[in-house]
C-alpha cells in the first residue's frame, strides 16, 4: 500500500553563526516501501546536504493529508475524530484521522485546519495540535512512477474548497480505504515503533 514515511537523517549541519554541529533530522517522503523510501531520500537529499549523510530511521507514517501554505515552513500534526454509523445503525464508530499543516504558530494551524476542511460533510472535532519536527517534505513528483503521493483536492467525505493552501495526499489513502478507529491508532503506533527499523542508529 502507498504511503507516507518518515526518514531520518543524520548530518554535519553548518548554523547559522557559521559553527558546524551532528544532527539527526526528520523529513516526510511519499514511497511505496521501506526500500523505496531510502532510495529516494538519498536522491533527494544528494542535492541538499554537502557531505557525507547517512539514513538512521525509517517509520511508515499515518497522514490522511498534508496542507501546504508557502508562508511557514513549520509544522503541525493536526488529530480530529468523527463518528460514522456502525453496520447495524446503531451507534456510532468514532474514527480518527491525522493532518499535517504548515503554520506560523498554533492557532494559526487551528485556522487552517478549519479552512482546508470547511466542507467537511460530517462533524467533526480537532482533537489535538502539536508541532512537528520535520524538516522538509517530499510528495509526489509528476516525473516519478514509484512514488505514489500526489497533489490533489481532497475527494469523496470532503468538497473541493478554496483554501490557498497546497494539498498533497498518498495515493490510496482516501478515507474508504483507510478508516482508522481511536484504537487502530493506537495499534498503529506500536507498530512504527516496531518497524522503526534496521536503519535504526543513534540519535545523536
Amino acid at each position: 500500500m502507498n504511503s507516507w514515511f518518515t526518514v531520518k537523517v543524520k548530518y554535519t549541519k553548518q548554523l547559522e553563526n557559521g559553527s558546524l554541529k551532528r544532527v539527526n533530522e526528520p523529513y516526510l517522503l511519499a514511497a511505496m516501501t521501506f526500500t523505496d523510501a531510502e532510495a529516494r531520500i538519498y536522491e533527494e537529499l544528494s542535492a541538499m546536504i554537502r557531505g557525507e549523510f547517512m539514513v538512521t530511521g525509517i517509520t511508515r507514517t499515518d497522514l490522511q493529508d498534508i496542507f501546504q501554505y508557502e508562508d511557514s515552513a513549520n509544522w503541525f500534526k493536526c488529530k480530529i475524530t468523527y463518528g460514522v454509523d456502525e453496520e447495524d445503525g446503531e451507534k456510532k464508530k468514532k474514527v480518527a484521522q491525522n493532518f499535517l499543516v504548515s503554520a506560523p504558530d498554533v492557532k494559526e494551524a487551528y485556522l487552517r485546519m478549519e479552512e482546508s476542511l470547511a466542507t467537511l460533510m460530517i462533524d467533526y472535532q480537532v482533537i489535538s495540535i502539536i508541532a512537528s519536527p520535520i524538516v522538509e517534505i517530499f510528495p509526489y513528483r509528476d516525473d516519478e512512477v514509484a512514488s505514489p503521493a500526489k497533489a490533489k483536492k481532497i475527494e469523496e467525505f470532503i468538497e473541493p474548497t478554496s483554501n490557498k493552501g497546497v494539498v498533497f495526499s498518498a495515493s490510496g489513502s482516501d478515507i474508504d480505504e483507510d478508516e482508522l478507529t481511536v484504537d487502530d491508532l493506537d495499534e498503529a503506533a506500536d507498530d512504527d515503533s516496531q518497524l522503526d527499523d534496521q536503519f535504526t542508529g543513534d540519535d545523536e
